[in-house]
């Protein structure tokens, strides 16, 4: 019996998937910590066309990563916190667990 997933793991699934699968592959692309909504558009289609992945989850995780602190929005440009730079500069694997751990230590 399937069970569905409550509206908390369902935002959670959203938020690490827009992550792992769009904007940290697209940081460590552009090598920058900012990128915008066009350079995402692109990316994410690239990603969720094949798969046939609704734009509405995307659409969700993207705000939630914002909600998160993790992206940060100003103007057109979006932008990683800046405790996640130093991965980028590394082009170190930074999955969605560090990234939350790392945003959250203040």
């Amino acid at each position: 019996m399937l069970s569905e997933k409550g509206k908390y793991a369902s935002a959670t699934e959203n938020r690490r998937f827009v992550w792992t699968e769009i904007v940290w592959p697209l940081i460590l692309e552009l090598n920058d910590v900012a990128f915008t909504l066009k350079q995402y558009q692109k990316k994410r289609d690239e990603v969720c066309t094949p798969k046939k992945i609704n734009n509405g989850v995307t659409s969700r995780g993207l705000v939630s990563l914002m909600q998160k602190e993790i992206l940060l929005k100003e103007d057109h440009l979006y932008s990683i916190h800046y405790r996640l730079i130093p991965y980028m500069r590394l082009k170190a694997d930074c999955d969605y667990a560090t990234a939350v751990h790392e945003v959250r230590i203040k």
